[in-house]
């Protein structure tokens, strides 16, 4: 065993304090919606801590960290000038902001109102198998972290019997997650991920402060340049022998996060939360702060690792990480346990206890979304459609637990059998790709164009399915085949735009009702639109800035903006300094000094602003959910008055 009773402990009192959280929730589920959606009722700070916590499952930290152990700083680098582009989204309300207007509350509820029944069928089966193959490993990848982290015997005896400890941990997982969904459906995910979000983010600083007093800079110098000169660390320039995480990979990133916005339905329960459209564009503004921390930490602490393995001053670690990975299955599980077998080597007393609970935590968060969103789609987006009959109130709560309980069977079946053989996110990439790879262009064309139609839809959802099952069975057929599952991903998101362009202006030229679509003009919901300025700014305006905009959210809005552009006059300026000539590796290495240094400086201020925010959004949300009047017809069926087809 690698923890002592403090850190067991620690462990212990924290999911103690996630039972609460559910307990608490359990009695406002009065409603599908409140199952579904929280009663959208929350506010922008608990949507952005818990949707970026969902978002970060163990799974998300240890494949995270594979990349970045490959790719060191250099691929933050390129990071800077995505911020540009995540933040025109996050500003502009791309998709989410129209999305919340239809008040759908899945995607594929949208898509039968803005296409077509058959189609919302066909694309929520095609979400859902997507959806299930993605989440199939999440349940091996954090049991293996537990066991090797914590130094749990791979066997145990029992009655006689020679049991594996692989599979039991993985049912403990699960169980939790399943107790947690069915008590308190949307609601409990919201709670216990904000709570898990707070903690988090506390000891991530915590265990980077550790880490700058365990390795010094000049121990890291040491280590990151031992690599290939073509496969640096820290310089970006000099990244050409990077192994799939180069600046294609992430070129590839930026077109997808534009393109994916709202398509991959893991945590969709977050998409119709919110208490208004604004709060939910607001709470992705957020987001762009709120990440800050967290991606200081999933960069940072892989650099650590791979100095302790590649520094003679850490010999006795490296060799004790390196003999147990050598009894390790594949290099795929290797990779995946290299730098928590780290963690679990250096961390003290305390932090390492804090640490598990973060893991922990994570695991048992992405497992309640995910089982709730995969399991609401099947029964919302499959289900629904084909009954001519409504549900009754407590039937649809009934069979939504049903299959998330059957959601839950699948995965851990998966994971129990299938053999993983490469790199997390590449995996991730590929099979989201069965439904992203089409998604993208249906939902942005469904949002957006009026002349959008139900034709173009199918055939772009279709094409990017086929091409992203393709590469499925070409990697399987073919170890190391040349395009790994990135690079299908791209394939699919161009063909499939081109395809839903062409076919729409080919088609039958007819104009969808977006007004009607959008609650907006005639069909405005008064309740859910806060005017706080009846002259429009102009200056601000162009910023994204509109009439329901108080000074506290201007403030917000030119934070988020102030942050990026110092980070995009950094690039342009490094850029402009490495095209004049060649930068040498302590320059860079006095860069990424500074740069964890601010990073970690303003990452205190943001934790505390949101934890304070969070805590006053969830006394409204828990008094929004005691005094709302539910509407039981109000359960994601689309009702034959407010849709419309093209064909």
């Amino acid at each position: 065993m690698n923890l002592s009773l403090i850190d067991w402990l620690i462990a212990f009192l924290s999911i103690l304090v996630l039972f609460f959280g559910v307990r608490l929730s359990k009695k406002f589920v009065k409603s599908v919606v409140d199952f579904l959606s929280a009663g959208r009722s929350a506010g922008r700070y608990m949507i952005t801590v818990s949707q970026g916590m969902a978002a970060i499952g163990a799974i998300t930290i240890v494949g995270q960290w594979e990349m970045n152990y490959v790719a060191g700083f250099a691929l933050r680098w390129w990071e800077f000038t995505m911020a540009v582009v995540l933040l025109i989204i996050t500003v502009s309300g791309w998709v989410i902001y129209r999305f919340r207007q239809t008040r759908a509350l899945t995607i594929a509820q949208f898509l039968e109102i803005r296409y077509s029944r058959n189609f919302r069928i066909f694309a929520g089966i095609l979400a859902f198998i997507s959806g299930l193959l993605n989440f199939g490993i999440f349940p091996a990848v954090s049991a293996r972290f537990l066991i090797y982290f914590c130094g749990l015997p791979l066997s145990f005896s029992f009655a006689g019997l020679e049991l594996s400890t692989f599979p039991l941990v993985m049912a403990a997982f699960l169980l939790i997650s399943v107790y947690f969904v069915f008590s308190g459906g949307q609601i409990a995910v919201i709670i216990t991920e904000f709570i898990q979000g707070v903690f988090s983010n506390f000891t991530f600083l915590i265990i980077i402060i550790f880490c700058l007093f365990f390795v010094n800079w000049d121990q890291i110098f040491q280590a990151v340049t031992t690599v290939p000169k073509d496969a640096s660390l820290i310089n970006p320039y000099k990244t050409s022998e990077v192994p799939d995480f180069n600046f294609w990979y992430f070129l590839i990133n930026v077109i997808g996060v534009i393109y994916v916005k709202l398509s991959w339905q893991g945590t969709q329960g977050f998409n119709s939360s919110a208490k208004s459209a604004h709060e939910a564009k607001m709470g992705e503004v957020l987001g762009n702060l709120r990440d800050i921390p967290r991606w200081l930490f999933l960069v940072f602490i892989p650099i650590i690792a791979y100095t302790i393995l590649h520094n003679a001053d850490f010999s006795a670690i490296a060799d004790g990480v390196n003999k147990t990975l050598s009894g390790v299955g594949n290099s795929a599980i290797q990779n995946q346990l290299r730098i928590p077998l780290v963690l679990s080597k250096i961390l003290p007393v305390g932090v390492m206890g804090a640490f598990l609970a973060v893991m922990l935590m994570a695991t048992i968060g992405t497992h309640n979304s995910y089982m709730h969103s995969w399991g609401s789609i099947f029964i919302q987006d499959i289900i629904m459609p084909f009954r001519k009959k409504t549900f009754e109130p407590k039937q649809h709560l009934r069979v939504l637990r049903l299959a998330i309980l059957g959601v839950c069977i699948f995965i851990f079946l998966f994971s129990l059998f299938f053999p993983m053989t490469d790199y997390i996110f590449l995996y991730f990439a590929i099979t989201a790709a069965i439904f992203v790879g089409g998604s993208g262009a249906v939902i942005i064309g469904g949002l957006y164009w009026k002349r959008g139609t139900t034709s173009a839809a199918w055939s772009a959802l279709i094409v990017g399915s086929v091409i992203s099952v393709v590469g499925i069975i070409l990697q399987q057929i073919y170890p190391g085949f040349p395009i790994n599952g990135q690079y299908f991903w791209g394939i699919a998101m161009g063909i499939s735009s081109v395809i839903y362009i062409l076919v729409s202006l080919l088609g039958k030229k007819t104009d969808f009702d977006m007004d009607k679509m959008l609650h907006r003009g005639k069909y405005e919901i008064k309740e859910e639109t806060v005017v706080v300025n009846k002259v429009p700014l102009k200056g601000l305006k162009i910023l994204g800035m509109g009439k329901e905009f108080t000074k506290g959210d201007k403030i917000i809005y030119l934070s988020a903006y102030g942050w990026t552009f110092i980070w995009v006059v950094v690039f342009i300026i490094g850029t402009i300094f490495n095209l004049s000539g060649d930068v040498p590796d302590s320059s860079w290495m006095s860069f990424w000094k500074t740069f964890v240094i601010i990073n970690l400086s303003v990452s205190f201020f943001i934790i505390t602003w949101f934890t304070i925010g969070g805590i006053k959004d969830f006394k409204e949300m828990l008094n929004r959910l005691k005094t709302t009047v539910r509407d039981h017809n109000d359960d994601g069926t689309v009702r034959k008055e407010i849709t419309k087809e093209i064909n």
